[in-house]
């Protein structure tokens, strides 16, 4: 039987700058996310390019990001399994979303990118083999109507 996980966050808007949103121009698309009393409360707001704040983590990013991280979490799991060691691990991940005429959008992709360090003597070739089954595994990957693709680059010092 399938275990059914719960995951809930709150988000806050705190961009009501006295007149709601009486005009488009009228209020900040800032807000705040939260999830629980021991994490870190994440500043949130819009791409600038839809009158959101460059300082603030807007959702496009957060997906990206979580995409990211699933696949780092699967694929350190698979490497401590398969006795690889990995010393090192950072991901330039990048998405590509497309804007309709209408304002409306949707992610095209997402690339993974991440790079990997191993300890002297670890398998190289069963090092980049595992990003494939990190990837069936994502459980964000998994969930997506877009492809995610990865291209790895693994090192041993």
């Amino acid at each position: 039987m399938a275990k059914l996980h719960r995951y809930a966050v709150t988000v806050t808007w705190t961009g009501n700058k006295g007149t709601g949103t009486s005009g488009y121009k009228a209020y900040e698309r800032a807000h705040e996310i939260s999830a629980g009393a021991q994490k870190p409360v994440i500043p949130g707001s819009s791409d600038p390019s839809f009158r959101g704040d460059a300082a603030r983590w807007n959702p496009e990013e957060l997906l990206v990001a979580s995409l990211s991280a699933c696949h780092k979490l699967w694929y350190l799991h698979l490497c401590a399994e398969a006795k690889i060691v990995v010393t090192s691990y950072i991901d330039h991940a990048e998405g590509f979303m497309e804007e309709s005429p209408d304002g409306a959008g949707q992610f095209q992709r997402v690339v993974l990118r991440p790079e990997v360090t191993l300890a002297p003597g670890s398998d190289i070739g069963k090092a980049e083999e595992l990003h494939e089954a990190a990837h069936s595994k994502c459980f964000i990957a998994r969930s997506v109507n877009f492809p995610v693709e990865h291209e790895p680059k693994t090192v041993s010092v």
